[in-house]
């Protein structure tokens, strides 16, 4: 699945750190989830998209 989470925390100056910590979750899963690795759970999206005050499709972008 295809996401913003890079530039969203890049417009923020956070690192892949910052947004771990906020979102409770490691450093290397906030890596694959970048990267297309590894989907998140749904508790997990759902704190994503809290944290920047987004909808989960505005952070999450369906591939079809």
């Amino acid at each position: 699945m295809k996401n913003r989470i890079t530039d969203l925390r890049a417009e923020r100056d956070w690192t892949q750190a910052d947004l771990a910590q906020r979102i409770s979750v490691s450093r290397q899963t906030i890596i694959a989830i970048e990267k297309g690795k590894f989907d998140p759970s749904l508790p997990v999206a759902f704190r994503i998209a809290k944290v920047f005050d987004l909808t989960i499709e505005e952070v999450f972008l369906d591939e079809q």
